[in-house]
């Protein structure tokens, strides 16, 4: 069994399905419920993407022909994971995070929260921030299924990729009664909302059983929301990250209901191709400490390790890097390692 299982590849199906299916039924709304502010202004700028504003926060210089690096979370993640690799990055690229919808200082978006719905979200924040292709992008965790869907999506926009610790294509899922299954056990085959352009949700239009249900995950989170190895980040973002737990916003950025068709549609898209991102320079970053436990803990360690090994030959142009002094954040346990492979990425993406 795993140590994590909030984060990517574990799942436990519980309430939360309930909750995601209520959160379906509210219709759209265009105003936000203000809570309580965050202990520090954004670093970023908030920019409008259609009623609702997201965080992005940009920083290095930007270089004739080099591409601008743009860091996705993994989930329950925003902005300040990256608090030990964006200033390194920053010495030598133009560098952006974020926070998704909901997350951190953005505000609510629309639901229900598809990869298809945040990979368009983010498309038109950099859009309107007027931050220009091509692109390299750097995903951790759930964060590399989205950018790996945006890199389907907009593949004229994407010349470079680094995964950390990545989702892998079929994770397992733990059911509410211990049982384990595929994600692909669960889709149903159901059809994949279309993306939404206006209408953010609004706290107050929440049942309140789900608002109930909602507030007491937020409270859950807040009672530990720096544990290790998140205390190695710096102090602010530690501050932010135990305002930010706190929120009805963050849990609301979780809620997708639709989570394993779209990853069927995911591995469909890839079952296209042997090399579904050609040549395009990519380097998949794994642990190298397990944080597996129990008795098939060996067996689930290999599995991930070779699920990460067909991640790399997405392109014909791909590598494994293990990271040797790492669990599943290496941005944290090894920040300098994530940065060199960012630089490699620049280094070696085609000059446009």
């Amino acid at each position: 069994m795993n140590k994590l299982l909030n984060r990517s590849y574990w799942l436990i199906v519980s309430p939360s399905v309930l909750l995601a299916c209520v959160l379906l039924c509210i219709p759209s709304a265009s105003a936000q419920s203000e809570s309580t502010p965050p202990p520090f202004p954004q670093p970023g700028r908030l920019i409008d993407i259609g009623g609702w504003r997201l965080h992005l926060n940009c920083t290095g210089e930007a270089r004739a022909s080099q591409p601008t690096v743009i860091l996705e979370s993994g989930l329950g993640d925003f902005s300040v994971e990256w608090g030990l690799v964006q200033p390194g990055v920053a010495k030598f690229a133009r560098v952006c995070s974020y926070d998704r919808a909901g997350d951190g200082w953005s505000e609510l978006g629309p639901h229900p929260r598809t990869f298809r719905q945040i990979v368009y979200e983010l498309h038109t924040l950099l859009d309107k921030a007027g931050v220009k292709p091509p692109l390299v992008l750097v995903g951790h965790s759930y964060g590399g299924w989205l950018t790996r869907l945006y890199a389907y999506t907009y593949p004229a926009e994407v010349v470079g990729m680094v995964l950390v610790e990545v989702g892998v294509d079929n994770p397992w899922r733990l059911m509410a009664g211990g049982k384990l299954v595929r994600s692909s056990d669960l889709a149903k085959g159901q059809p994949i909302p279309a993306v939404k352009t206006s209408g953010p949700l609004r706290v107050s239009d929440i049942p309140p059983e789900a608002l109930k249900q909602m507030r007491a995950g937020a409270e859950a989170l807040a009672k530990n929301p720096n544990y290790p190895p998140r205390d190695k980040l710096p102090a602010d973002a530690q501050r932010m990250r135990a305002w930010a737990l706190a929120q009805l916003g963050h849990i609301a950025a979780g809620v997708n209901p639709f989570e394993s068709e779209e990853l069927a549609s995911l591995r469909a898209e890839q079952a296209k191709s042997k090399h579904p991102l050609g040549d395009m320079p990519l380097i998949v970053l794994t642990r190298g400490i397990s944080e597996e436990e129990g008795p098939d803990s060996e067996a689930f360690e290999a599995e991930h390790r070779r699920e990460h090994t067909a991640m790399a030959a997405l392109s014909r142009n791909g590598k494994l890097v293990v990271a040797t002094r790492s669990g599943h954040h290496v941005q944290l346990d090894e920040p300098e390692l994530v940065i060199n492979a960012i630089r490699e990425a620049l280094a070696t993406a085609p000059k446009r």
